[in-house]
Order: structure tokens, then C-alpha cells, then sequence
């Protein structure tokens, strides 16, 4: 009752003060140095509101008032922080000189109150602009945050399915799901896919961010802090806001190419970013076209025959002959072929006197080409399969018709769109801004080159030819075969959607010098599809590689959420800030939520702030961990591939495990740093964090199904199930030495590192009682491996930048650090550790003219690729590891027969291809 009141209170407010508008005004102006050279990225600011904006490449911005005169506040690190007195509406013209001031970006990310210098806030927070981003060279999203943010971390999987199609990503080792994903401050959707293969980020999704257009993103805000209190379920790690551009002026049409030392991997893209202004500058409209494609890639094993011959029972000379003319099986694993069109605007209108409207929508098309494990002729044989030889014929000299095999291709089809629609008004002084966002992503399959190897028959018939009423000789006519000799090729089993629709109201005032307060609700609802396949994709088994989505396991899910929150910041003096928000949530499915945060900041002498939060959070589980289930094609070692069965949590079969209904996750998060600028140049943070998750929703580990007839067919089954508690704590750091002149040039340095000190499991694994009267347990080391040391334990980004003249040079050292994995099948006496690597990224700019520059990018300079190691758990694995034939069969059994050697089934720490050249070529409007 009291939370329903709360938000029937927000509302009446809002409601209230809508009509208290005053008339807008718009300032324009230009900042540059002394030299006269344009400033991007300073941040302008209208002293005493949150009214604020940050300057396109050239310099310029545009910002509406409320009213004149108002009073400009300009700042950026490295340079004096300045205040205009601002009476008109004449364009502006303002210099800005160097100084040393502390750190003092303006940040939107973290606090509800109005915006505020960074040097007061209380919160951790990387600021990554468009420049930093495509200065990595990378040519996703994803990928270049990888080579920016030391926390943040992204790897791409071998052979995983629908994985191929965006890979898991997570900041400080929580996970994909615990990281919420904001554009323009408003929550993006979640991707439609689940990762259900072994590989990091396991039972959980999260967005795609590999979808967003690089070109499109003026700046990124990176909070390394939990943030459920401010922005809802998923922030438990932290929060990415995604900050579009929004310039009318700037625009900008980019050629990229690229290729691997390897000579494949080949990448085309084209993007075009543009702005105008809509009617007598009333507003903009800032928008991006992105076309993409990226050949295949290919890293395979050379694949060994004693390994082959075991798992198969196969003939040793005739998968000796194959390997012959085959040494790596035919098997395609690295970057699969993927082509890419991404569209997006972002804009604003002056809607009234009294309000301006903004709004930006995004839309992405990816198709992706990936292969299953190929299909060797002593795996799928033509004594086994007969007709395989009609099927795939070859030139195989000891099979009939050639067969030697067959490659089942596993085609992805993703669409991605997000769109928000809003009105910001200052009212009263009053900051008011009420929006709708929508955004929704699917992904359907294609299976082509394969077949559905089952025995299933069409049903019988029978005519009673002699009006008898019996059955007599001659009249039954017996089923058909549907599939084997009779199977299709190609099939479309299905896929996977998911949308929300989203409602805000947020409402901000400075009530005082040294007080704000903000509220606001949201209501969000969320609908999760599991697409049918068609029949023959499912039908007794379905197609060889990837079973479609049967009718029983698949339908449309929905749910709603309505929260509310309070925050108050205070600054009781100068140098000190504190905040404090309270949020309430309520969930159709699950129930109510309830979290907070306090936080502060004390500054030092205008240099050195130290900084600290504390604060529960909460994860609810999604639509894709309740819903889905699915029967799935998995590698077993040793077994080779076996179908498995994932139940969902509200099926009967879920009621015949005794598997409990899930809950929400909680968190607690402590945070506490220290910042400054030493001088000029010299500018450093340093912030402790630890994160206790309760009740961590995790997909169990393969338990082998009891004896009755609902699991009959399967070889183990899955299910999720809030397993753990966990503590994760660590330490970030980023250092930045700037601005040293050298010769006629500017030499810059940058050091940022994270540190993960514990992260673990706390207690026993929470197993269903069935399962622990079994013996079994629904977390394996396999999956602990997984969850808490299959990213690197440390990983340092060194860089330097040197501009000269027309030139611009730079060189960044990544370094990942140790990870360890405890590969499925693997002996419980090994372990295996993957070395610490330094990948090296050069990148040379050159400005032709004003307008066009060139650019050359040489990733993993030193072609430097991921190794990996056995090691001792005890003295029983030191013999394993002494005994040749011993240890051969343990990598066997963990690469399959070597077709993974390079990273393991189970994926690596880092994803590599070898050398990486990138040239782009772009041009200024």
C-alpha cells in the first residue's frame, strides 16, 4: 500500500506542475585554446540547473535556458574551468586556457540529482569519448571497450551456437546480465539469446552492444559501481551509458578495410554520420548509417587420430587416411562471416515555449554464418546412414559415392531496434523529464547441409475393402518413413525474441546552494518468444547439428514491473557531497524489491577527492531463465555429441525434480577511491570494490535424469536454479600523465588496471533436495571455473599518444593476466592455466587536410596468440602430467581431439586471430 501511494504521489505531482512552464531561449557558441584550435568533448554546463551539453569536433554547441541571463560554466580535464555571464543570444566565441584543475568532467551516469562536476561525485565512472573508441582500431562496439576499460571484458566463443551471433561481456567478472546497458540515460532492451553452451557468461544475457554503430557515439560513461537503486534490476556490477552525438554541424563519411596477417578475415564497412538543424533552429537531428561485412576466419587443430579413432570406434587407418587429406577434420572454428547494416538518429525539438522534445531510434540487421563440428565419414558413416552417399557425395575412395562428410552450417538472422520518444521541461525550477522508450531484439536459425537422422513414420491407414469391419491381409498400408533417406537438407528451427516497452517519469530540483532533490517512476513490461521450428527440425530428434524449437517448448511470455524512487543530494560544505536514494519495485512474477545507496565525496584541496558508496542491489530473473526449454546437441568428452534436455521452471517436469520457483538476486556493494590531478598533467583514481551477491541464478550443470518416461530420449538435463552466493572485490586504477611537450609535439600517457583480489563462491552450493539425494549437484568445477576465473585475475592497459603536426602516432600494451578453467571432462586432479599475454595495438593518424584524415591501425602488432598448460592439482596430477599417453588423452579430451588446441572447447582469455590490419579513411563535412 505504502509503495502504491508513493507512486500515485509522484504522479499527482507531476501532473501538477506541468502547466508552470516559462519561455526557453537557445545560446550557440564556439570554444576554443589559445591557438585558436576547436575544443571538442568540453563540457557546458547552465550554473544551477542540469541543463548541459558537451561540443561537437568543431567546437561548437547549442543549449536552451529558461530563461536569460544565465551563466555559463565550461570545464574539461586539462583545462581552467571558466563562467560566462550570458545576457543575449549572440553566438559566442570563448577561449579556454590550460590549467590543473581536478578531475572535472561532467558526468549524467549515477545520480538522478542534476549534473555535476566529476570532481564531486561520489562514484566511479570512466569517460570514454568517439576518438578513444575508434582509435582501438576495433571494428565493433564491444571490442573496442575491451581495449579501453580494464574491467570490462569480452571474448569470442569457439563453436557455440547461437553464440556466434553476439559474444558474452561483463564488467568486473559478474557476468553479462549484471551489467545494465543505458542509451542516452534509458534502459536498453535485452538480447532474445540465452547462453545455455559452456562458455563465460553462461544462463545469463544481456544486450547487444556489438549492434550499436561506433560512429554514432559521441561519448561513453562507464560506472564501475552497483546502481540498482538509481536505475533497477540488472546493475548490480555497474552501469554503461551510451551518450549519442548530437551534432546539427559535424557530420563525416568513414571507409574501413581491413584483413589478418593470415591473409583471411577480410572487412569492407562504409558509415556516414551527418546533423541538421529542423526548421529556424528550433531543433537537430544527428544520424548514422552503418554498412559492415567480415569474411570467416579460420583457426582449426590439426586433429589426432588415435583420440578420433577411441571416441568413435572407428577404424584407425580409415580416419588415419581422411586426417590425410583432412588434418584438421574439415572443421571451421574461428570468426564466422558476418554482415551487418546498422541505422540510427538522435535528435531534438522545441516542442513549445515550455518544453522540447527529444527522441532517437536505432535499428540493426546482422546475419552471421557459422559452422557446427564437421561430420566426418567415420562418425557419420554410410553403413550407418545409407543414403548420406546421395546426400553429400565426394571423393572419398573407400566410400560409396565418395561421402567423406558433411559440414552443417548454423546461420543467424538478428534484429535489434530501440526507440525513445521525450519531453524535458524546466518548470518552477523544477527539471521534468517524462519519456517512452521501446526496443526489442530476435534472432531466427538456419540449419543448412544437414539432415534429420531419426526414425519417425507417418501414420498407418487402412480401408476395409470387404465392408467386414475387420482388418484383413492387403488392407493396411504401412506408415512411411518421414526423415533418414526421405530427410530435407535445410531446415529453419526457430529462434528467439524479446521486447520491452518502458514508461519514465524523472523529476529533479536544487532546492538550495548546497541541496537537490529527485524522484521518479517507471513501468516496464516484458515480452519473451520462443519462435516454433518447423517439423522437421524438431520431429524425433530434428536436424543433425541444431534441434529447432518444438510446439510444446515454445509460446510467448510476458510480465510487468512498476518501482519508484527517492534521491537527495546534500553539500553540507564545499568539498563534501552525499547522496542517498531509496527504490521500490514490484514484479508480476516474482513479487516486491527493495534497495538503497549512500554515498559520498570529500575534496581535498581542489585535488584530490576521496570517494565511497554503499548500497544493496537486486537482479530479477528474465523471461529467457524462467521460459525456456529446449532440447540441445552439446559435446560430451569422451562421448562425443549427445542430446540434452533444458527444463523450464514452471513445467511439470520442473514440479517432477522438485526444482524451487526463482527469486530475485541481492546484492550488497562497497565502493571506496580515491581521485585526483596532481598537476597539469598528472592525473590518477584509485577505488576498492566488493560485491556479495545472495542467490545467484545459475543454469546447473548436466544431472543425469531420473528414470521416467518425461525424460526419455535425453542423456542429462539442466535447469536453473538460484545455486550461490558469491563475493567478488577488487581494485580499479587508472593513471593519466598528459600534455608533455615534446620537440613540436604533445606526448601523453595513460596506465588503467584492474585487479580482481577474491572472487569465489561463499558456502555450499545451494542443490534442490533431489538433486542432493542423487549425489549430484547442480555446480560442477566446470561451471564454478566458469563463473569465477574464466577472465583474466588482472589486466593492465598501457598506452601512449604523440601528436605532431599533421601526425598522430599511438601505442597500447594490454595485458591479460592468468586465467584457469576446469574444462569439462577434464581429470579432477589438472587444472589448466592459461599464460599471461601483452598484446600490443599500433595506430598511426594522419591529417591531410582539415578535413581528411587517414588512418592505419596494426592489432596485436607482435601476433601474439592465447597458450595454455596443464597443471597439478596434487601429486596424482603430477603424474598425469609425467605420463605422455596419459596427459595426451586428458588435451584430447578437452579440445576434442585437438580441433580447439589453440583455446580449449570451452574458449580462451583473449579473442585473437593473429595480426590485425585496419585502414579507414575518413572525411569531414
Amino acid at each position: 500500500m505504502r509503495q502504491k501511494y508513493l507512486l500515485k504521489l509522484f504522479t499527482v505531482a507531476f501532473m501538477f506542475m506541468l502547466p508552470l512552464g516559462f519561455m526557453a531561449q537557445t545560446i550557440k557558441g564556439k570554444i576554443t585554446d589559445k591557438s585558436g584550435s576547436a575544443l571538442p568533448f568540453m563540457n557546458v554546463l547552465v550554473k544551477g540547473t542540469s541543463i548541459g551539453t558537451t561540443t561537437s569536433d568543431s567546437g561548437e554547441f547549442s543549449l536552451n535556458v529558461k530563461s536569460l541571463p544565465a551563466t555559463l560554466v565550461v570545464s574539461s580535464i586539462g583545462y581552467k574551468t571558466k563562467q560566462i555571464n550570458v545576457t543575449d543570444t549572440s553566438f559566442l566565441n570563448i577561449t579556454i586556457e590550460e590549467g590543473d584543475e581536478s578531475l572535472n568532467e561532467i558526468v549524467i551516469t549515477g545520480s538522478r540529482a542534476p549534473a555535476r562536476s566529476n570532481t564531486k561525485s561520489p562514484l566511479p565512472i570512466d569517460i570514454v569519448s568517439s576518438k578513444d573508441l575508434v582509435s582501438t582500431g576495433q571494428t565493433t562496439f564491444d571490442k573496442a571497450l575491451q581495449y579501453k576499460i580494464p574491467s570490462f571484458n569480452t571474448v569470442q566463443t569457439p563453436v557455440n551456437d547461437a553464440t556466434s551471433l553476439l559474444d558474452p561481456y561483463e564488467i568486473r567478472n559478474m557476468g553479462p546480465s549484471r551489467t545494465l546497458i543505458l542509451i542516452n540515460g534509458k534502459r536498453k532492451n535485452l538480447s532474445a539469446l540465452l547462453y545455455t553452451q559452456t562458455s563465460p557468461g553462461r544462463g545469463e544475457t544481456g544486450s547487444d552492444i556489438s549492434g550499436i554503430p561506433t560512429d554514432a557515439i559521441k561519448s561513453v560513461e562507464v560506472l564501475r559501481d552497483g546502481a540498482s537503486a538509481q536505475y533497477g534490476s540488472d546493475a548490480i556490477a555497474g552501469v554503461i551509458n551510451i551518450i549519442l552525438k548530437d551534432s546539427p554541424n559535424a557530420g563525416s563519411a568513414t571507409l574501413r578495410t581491413g584483413i589478418t596477417s593470415e591473409g583471411d578475415g577480410e572487412m569492407f564497412g562504409v558509415s556516414v554520420n551527418n546533423g541538421s538543424t529542423i526548421g529556424d533552429d528550433k531543433g537537430f537531428i544527428n544520424y548514422t548509417v552503418d554498412f559492415s561485412k567480415t569474411s570467416l576466419s579460420n583457426r582449426p587443430g590439426t586433429v589426432d587420430a588415435a583420440g578420433e579413432a577411441a571416441d568413435f570406434g572407428a577404424n584407425i587407418a580409415d580416419v588415419q587416411e581422411f586426417l590425410s587429406r583432412r588434418p584438421d577434420a574439415g572443421n571451421i572454428n574461428g570468426a564466422p562471416e558476418t554482415a551487418a547494416a546498422k541505422f540510427l538518429i538522435n535528435g531534438s525539438y522545441k516542442l513549445s515555449e515550455q518544453s522540447n522534445l527529444y527522441f532517437n531510434a536505432a535499428f540493426v540487421n546482422k546475419k552471421v554464418n557459422s559452422f557446427a563440428n564437421y561430420r566426418t565419414p567415420y562418425w557419420r558413416t554410410v553403413t550407418d546412414f545409407p543414403y548420406l552417399a546421395d546426400f553429400f557425395p565426394g571423393d572419398n575412395p573407400n566410400t560409396a559415392g565418395g561421402y567423406d562428410g558433411y559440414v552443417p552450417t548454423f546461420e543467424g538472422d538478428l534484429n535489434d531496434y530501440n526507440a525513445t520518444v521525450g519531453f524535458k521541461s524546466v518548470i518552477n525550477d523544477w527539471n521534468v523529464d517524462a519519456s517512452f522508450t521501446t526496443g526489442g531484439n530476435s534472432q531466427t536459425y538456419k540449419v543448412n547441409n544437414s539432415h534429420n537422422r531419426n526414425f519417425v513414420y507417418s501414420p498407418s491407414t487402412w480401408v476395409d475393402a470387404n465392408n467386414n469391419g475387420t482388418i484383413d491381409d492387403g488392407e493396411v498400408t504401412e506408415g512411411s518413413q518421414l526423415y533418414r533417406e526421405n530427410s530435407k537438407k535445410s531446415f529453419d528451427p526457430g529462434g528467439t525474441s524479446f521486447s520491452h516497452n518502458v514508461g519514465n517519469i524523472d523529476v529533479s530540483k536544487i532546492l538550495s546552494d548546497n541541496l537537490s532533490v529527485a524522484f521518479g517512476t517507471e513501468f516496464r513490461y516484458e515480452t519473451f518468444e520462443i519462435i516454433e521450428g518447423e517439423l522437421g527440425s524438431y520431429d524425433g530428434g530434428g536436424a543433425d547439428s541444431f534441434a529447432g524449437n518444438s510446439p510444446e517448448n515454445s509460446g510467448q511470455f510476458t510480465r510487468y514491473n512498476f518501482g519508484g524512487y527517492a534521491s537527495l543530494n546534500w553539500n553540507p560544505t564545499e568539498n563534501l557531497t552525499l547522496d542517498g536514494t531509496i527504490r521500490s519495485e514490484n514484479y508480476s512474477d516474482f513479487g516486491n524489491a527493495f534497495v538503497w545507496k549512500a554515498s559520498g565525496a570529500y575534496t581535498i584541496n581542489d585535488k584530490y577527492t576521496l570517494r565511497g558508496s554503499l548500497s544493496t542491489g537486486f537482479r530479477a530473473p528474465t523471461l529467457h531463465q524462467i521460459y525456456t526449454q529446449k532440447a540441445q546437441y552439446s559435446f560430451v568428452p569422451g562421448q562425443g555429441i549427445q542430446v540434452g534436455g533444458l527444463v523450464n521452471n514452471v513445467s511439470s517436469q520442473a514440479g517432477l525434480l522438485g526444482i524451487p520457483k526463482l527469486k530475485e538476486e541481492t546484492s550488497t556493494n562497497f565502493t571506496l577511491g580515491l581521485g585526483g590531478k596532481v598537476n597539469r598533467n598528472l592525473s590518477f583514481t584509485v577505488d576498492y570494490y566488493s560485491i556479495n551477491v545472495e542467490d545467484r541464478i545459475v543454469l546447473s550443470t548436466e544431472i543425469t535424469p531420473p528414470a521416467l518416461p518425461a525424460f526419455d530420449g535425453l542423456s542429462d538435463l539442466s535447469f536453473f536454479v538460484n545455486a550461490l552466493d558469491t563475493k567478488t572485490s577488487g581494485l580499479d586504477v587508472v593513471i593519466g600523465y598528459n600534455k608533455i611537450e615534446l620537440g613540436d609535439g604533445k606526448l601523453g600517457f595513460n596506465l588503467s588496471g584492474n585487479y580482481t583480489i577474491k572472487n569465489e563462491r561463499d558456502g555450499e552450493v545451494k542443490n534442490p533436495a533431489s538433486v542432493a539425494a542423487t549425489g549430484q549437484s547442480v555446480v560442477n568445477a566446470t561451471q564454478e571455473a566458469l563463473f569465477f576465473t574464466s577472465r583474466p585475475q588482472t589486466k593492465w592497459i598501457l598506452g601512449s599518444t604523440y601528436d605532431i603536426n599533421k601526425w598522430g602516432f599511438s601505442l597500447n600494451n594490454t595485458y591479460f593476466g592468468k586465467t584457469t578453467f576446469k574444462q569439462q571432462g577434464l581429470d579432477a586432479n589438472l587444472r589448466t592455466e592459461f599464460t599471461p599475454k601483452v598484446v600490443t595495438d599500433l595506430g598511426i593518424n594522419f591529417n591531410a587536410t582539415e578535413k581528411l584524415t587517414l588512418a592505419l591501425n596494426v592489432n596485436n602488432l607482435f601476433n601474439v596468440l592465447p597458450e595454455w598448460s596443464f597443471k597439478a592439482e596434487n601429486a596424482a596430477g603430477t603424474a598425469i602430467i609425467n605420463d605422455p599417453a596419459a596427459i595426451k588423452n586428458q588435451s584430447n579430451l578437452i579440445t576434442f581431439n585437438q580441433r580447439y588446441s589453440q583455446m580449449t572447447y570451452d574458449g580462451y582469455h583473449f579473442s585473437q586471430l593473429g595480426t590485425m590490419f585496419n585502414l579507414s579513411l575518413n572525411y569531414q563535412f
